[in-house]
C-alpha cells in the first residue's frame, strides 16, 4: 500500500536550528545518506533532534548500483547501521554508475539500456535489498549521452528494472524534462509509461540552460514552469505521492523553499480537486 508522507524537503545544514526552532509546516525530510553515516559528530546531533519531529527518507548517491565493480560492502555496512538509527520511510539511490575499477567520478552516469545491463541491474537490486530487508526506490537520472548499445527506452528500462527486482520508484520530474530536453522526447511519454503502483516519491528540482541549448540539472535554482506543469501531469497519473524539493547549492532562505513547496501543494489540491469533482459527476 502506498504511503504519502505529504510535501517535504531536503534536510540542509544552513537550515538546521531554524527547523528545530521553529518546526516549519514540512511533512517530511530527506537526507543524503553518505552525509551522515560517519560516527557521531555534528550532522547526526542534528538529525537526531530533527529526526525527533518529522519522517525521514534516507536518499543515496553512491550505490552504483550499474557498476560492473561489486557492490561495495563497507558502503553497504554503512547504509545499515544510518537505516537502524534513523528507522527511516523509505532508502533510496539512483538507477545509475558512479565509477569502475574502485573509482568515484562523483556523477550520477547513465546506462545502456539493454538486457544484458537490466539483468545485471536487477540481480545487484534484489541482492541490496537482501541486505538491508527492505525494497528500495530508484531514481531516473538527468543525461546528456546516450549509448549505441541501447535498445530500450529510458522508462521502459525503469519499469523492466522495478518490476523484476520488486523495487520502487523515487520519479525525479525535474531529471525527466532536463533528459527530453537533451534527447528530444516528450516528457509525457515517459511519465505515461511509469506504472503508478511502482511509484513511491516525486523529486523536484531546478536546473540551468546553457548557450547551446543543453540544460543542465544542477538543484540550484527555482524550479521552472516548465517543470511545474510537468509535475501537475505527474500529480494527475499518480496523485497522493510523497513530494519533495532539492537544492544543493545557492541555498536560499528556509521561507523560500516553504514557499515553492506551498505551490506544489497548489498544484496538488487543485488536480485532487479537479478529480473529486469528476468523480462526483459520474456518481450523480
Amino acid at each position: 500500500m502506498r504511503n504519502s508522507l505529504g510535501f517535504g524537503l531536503g534536510l540542509r545544514p544552513p537550515h538546521y536550528t531554524q527547523i528545530v526552532e521553529s518546526r516549519p509546516d514540512v511533512g517530511w525530510f530527506e537526507i543524503t545518506s553518505e552525509n551522515f553515516m560517519a560516527p557521531g559528530g555534528q550532522p547526526l546531533h542534528w538529525l537526531d533532534r530533527i529526526r525527533a519531529d518529522y519522517p525521514i527518507a534516507m536518499h543515496g548517491v553512491s550505490l552504483s548500483i550499474g557498476s560492473t565493480d561489486p557492490l561495495d560492502q563497507q558502503h553497504l555496512a554503512g547504509l545499515q547501521r544510518l537505516q537502524r538509527r534513523v528507522q527511516p520511510a523509505w532508502i533510496s539511490d539512483h538507477l545509475c554508475w558512479t565509477g569502475v575499477d574502485g573509482g568515484n567520478l562523483h556523477d550520477l552516469l547513465p546506462l545502456p539500456y539493454n538486457e544484458a545491463v537490466l539483468a545485471h541491474v536487477v540481480d545487484r537490486v534484489r541482492r541490496v535489498q537482501d541486505r538491508l530487508g527492505s525494497r528500495i526506490l530508484l531514481e531516473n537520472v538527468s543525461s546528456y549521452v546516450s549509448y549505441p548499445s541501447s535498445q530500450l527506452t529510458e522508462w521502459d528500462f525503469l519499469v523492466e528494472a522495478v518490476q523484476r527486482a520488486d523495487c520502487l520508484i523515487l520519479l525525479d520530474v525535474n531529471n525527466i524534462y532536463v533528459s527530453s530536453v537533451n534527447h528530444g522526447f516528450e516528457p509525457t511519454d515517459y511519465l505515461d509509461a511509469i506504472p503508478p503502483a511502482r511509484v513511491r516519491q516525486i523529486h523536484l528540482a531546478g536546473h540551468q540552460k546553457r548557450e547551446d541549448g543543453l540544460i543542465v540539472d544542477t538543484h540550484d535554482a527555482p524550479i521552472s514552469d516548465a517543470v511545474w506543469r510537468l509535475y501537475e501531469h505527474a500529480r494527475r497519473r499518480f496523485g497522493d505521492v510523497a513530494t519533495m524539493i532539492e537544492r544543493d547549492s545557492n541555498i536560499p532562505p528556509l521561507a523560500e523553499l516553504l514557499a515553492e513547496l506551498n505551490q506544489a501543494r497548489s498544484i496538488a489540491g487543485r488536480v485532487d480537486a479537479e478529480r473529486q469533482a469528476h468523480l462526483s459527476t459520474r456518481a450523480a
